[in-house]
């Protein structure tokens, strides 16, 4: 058995732990979070189903849902002209991400009733419109950064297997992107766009 003081063959010093911990420090950027959890990042939508930023009754996203991620599907165009000249075109992006497991639940209210408003009767357009609103907390107090943007949301089925009545959506980014930021009031984002 080693005495108090006593280094096995393979372990540092007490002082040379220390100076290993501060070299890795100094290396590493300040993030006094670390690494963010998944919850770090929320979607809301708007119940209302309105692009009225003043009225919306957002309503988040995440029961049920194991995975999600906005695809941002790059547009870009690669020219190559006569000269053996190579040119890039971007064309931006054409954001979108798919909801495969809400299950139709009437105890989310106004959006459960316009989800299956726009299922069952087939809606399209307008009747699809709504806002998104994109929360990154990644600091310890708020405001938080947010952003909101119009987008279409689609159910891509109705049904499902046993267990409960599915309807998965697309939400697709439809323009109009303004940056802001949220505070929380039991839970409920209020967003300020920025001036």
């Amino acid at each position: 058995m080693p005495e108090e003081n006593e280094v096995l063959d393979g372990e540092n010093t007490p002082e040379e732990e220390n100076e290993n911990t501060n070299e890795e420090d100094n290396d590493m950027p300040d993030t006094p979070m670390g690494k963010l959890e998944r919850s770090a990042l929320a979607h809301y939508l708007n119940a209302n189903f309105n692009t009225t930023l003043n009225s919306a009754s957002w309503s988040i996203i995440g029961a049920h849902v194991a995975d999600l991620s906005v695809e941002m599907n790059p547009n870009t165009e690669t020219i190559k002209n006569i000269l053996d000249e190579t040119n890039v075109i971007d064309n931006g992006y054409e954001p979108a991400f798919d909801v495969d497991t809400y299950y139709a639940d009437p105890s989310n209210g106004d959006f459960y009733t316009k989800l299956k408003d726009i299922a069952m009767n087939r809606k399209k357009g307008d009747a699809c419109r709504t806002l998104v609103l994109e929360v990154l907390v990644d600091k310890t107090t708020g405001p938080f950064d947010a952003w909101v943007e119009e987008v279409i949301v689609k159910p891509n089925s109705y049904g499902g297997a046993q267990g409960g009545v599915r309807i998965p959506y697309k939400v697709s980014f439809a323009g109009n992107r303004v940056a802001g930021t949220v505070t929380f009031t039991d839970k409920v984002p209020a967003f300020t766009a920025n001036t």
